[in-house]
């Protein structure tokens, strides 16, 4: 027998909170799991750092990864096997593409891209084609198989329909996402039908359509990413903590290039800090490397390093006010004025954060991104646009929500014993 069909010789199954069990019967995904790269997910959060807002937000790109290839599975294995519109030949591609999808995200995944001008796709692929255990297993299927699911990860392989499943405006990807985020923070923005919609789920030339019956159940699930989106992934305090995040990276970053010598030699950021990221140094950083580092940092003899990192060990986070920066761009100059007469470097202290969602949208020609439609499969036949069917769903697509914050350490400002007066003058700023 191929080793691209083998099976194991029991069933195995993860217990999951979310999908109550998750089965494999593969022996490629269950050698992929082993992986250490696949296990190095357990220490990445999913949501980084929300969990200082919503303290069961624990939850790791590991458990993710799995909820999102039981989806797959799911789909494929009782919904797609046997119709004519899908090749079953695709099968393990897609299976391992959804396993694997998120291989790439660092510590704290978006802060931490955001600083060193990365992308976890990838690195995502790096991985599934480097000198790594994932790739040794995914070459034992074929020398090109490595490639194939890194296309599906890139988004340019052939079959779009095999993308559509991974990435697209209703996929397994956000599918287990705003069903395990809303059960681990234990809020119930994020629940939806996902029984009712893998049911109606039915597979087409270029992507997965939804049978007419159960238009509900996908106006459902846009709803619920919506407010997932603005009550939990944008929450302003997770964002406060966000910022620090990003801070304190950019301060040692910062401090690294100025030749400032560290009291305990940051050796895992070495190739960060400089301009050639070695893919080894990549896999090795995951976030207990981090919080370690943010440990002994608090120690620094730089002042802004040490205080940084205490607020995010110790959760001293910054305030924060509504700001339009369109608006106000005087008041902000203002403020960056006194914050430096009062001592407080507004580079790490005074900082606009502005999230944004889309929560749904149709393909619109000549836009910097490409959105693929949901369509619906009409009695008749034919697909139709989602939001040409649904009232709910066209009220709301291409209508972008952008929300600004401005973010700053107030108890910095109130209990500074230095320049009270003009600490005052500040706060009185702030509060106008």
């Amino acid at each position: 027998m191929q080793y691209a069909d083998e099976k194991l010789k029991e069933e195995k199954v993860f217990k999951d909170p979310v999908h109550r069990y998750i089965h494999v019967r593969d022996r490629v995904i269950w050698d992929l799991i082993a992986t250490k790269e696949f296990q190095r997910l357990r220490r990445i959060h999913q949501l980084g750092t929300t969990y200082l807002v919503f303290h069961g937000a624990e939850h790791s790109r590991f458990n993710h990864s799995l909820g999102v290839y039981e989806i797959v599975r799911r789909i494929i294995d009782d919904s797609f096997s046997g119709r004519p519109q899908w090749n079953d030949s695709e099968r393990l591609v897609t299976l391992c593409a959804a396993l694997l999808h998120d291989l790439g995200h660092g510590p704290f995944s978006h802060a931490f891209e955001k600083v060193f001008d990365l992308d976890h796709e990838y690195y995502t692929q790096q991985i599934l084609l480097g000198d790594t255990e994932v790739n040794e297993v995914l070459r034992r299927v074929g020398e090109e198989f490595p490639r194939k699911v890194a296309d599906v990860i890139g988004k340019t392989y052939p079959d779009k329909l095999v993308v559509s499943l991974i990435s697209s405006q209703i996929d397994a990807d956000r599918m287990d996402y705003l069903q395990r985020d809303a059960y681990f923070t234990g809020v119930s923005y994020g629940h939806f039908d996902m029984e009712r919609i893998l049911r109606v789920m039915r597979p087409a030339e270029d992507q997965a359509v939804i049978k007419m019956s159960g238009m509900h159940a996908v106006e459902d699930y846009i709803m619920s990413r919506y407010q997932m989106y603005w009550q939990v992934y944008f929450h302003p305090v997770s964002r406060s903590a966000e910022v620090i995040l990003v801070k304190i990276l950019q301060r040692a970053k910062f401090l690294s290039k100025e030749g400032y010598t560290f009291k305990q030699d940051p050796v895992h950021f070495r190739s960060f800090f400089g301009k050639s990221i070695d893919l080894a140094d990549y896999i090795a950083l995951d976030e207990y490397v981090l919080m370690t580092y943010f440990q002994l940092w608090m120690g620094e003899d730089d002042e802004i390093l040490a205080d940084l990192c205490d607020r995010f060990i110790n959760r001293r986070l910054f305030q924060y006010i509504d700001f339009n920066p369109a608006k106000e761009y005087r008041k902000l100059g203002e403020l960056e004025t006194l914050f430096r007469k009062a001592g407080i470097d507004p580079d790490y202290y005074l900082v606009v954060d502005s999230s944004s969602d889309l929560p749904y949208d149709f393909y619109r020609p000549g836009e910097e991104e490409e959105r693929l439609p949901i369509h619906l499969l009409m009695p008749d036949g034919e697909f139709r646009e989602l939001s040409r069917e649904s009232d709910v769903v066209d009220a709301i697509s291409g209508k972008r929500r952008t929300d600004h914050k401005l973010y700053f350490p107030e108890d910095l400002l109130r209990e500074g014993r230095k320049k009270k007066v003009l600490r005052q003058q500040i706060l009185d700023i702030l509060k106008r």
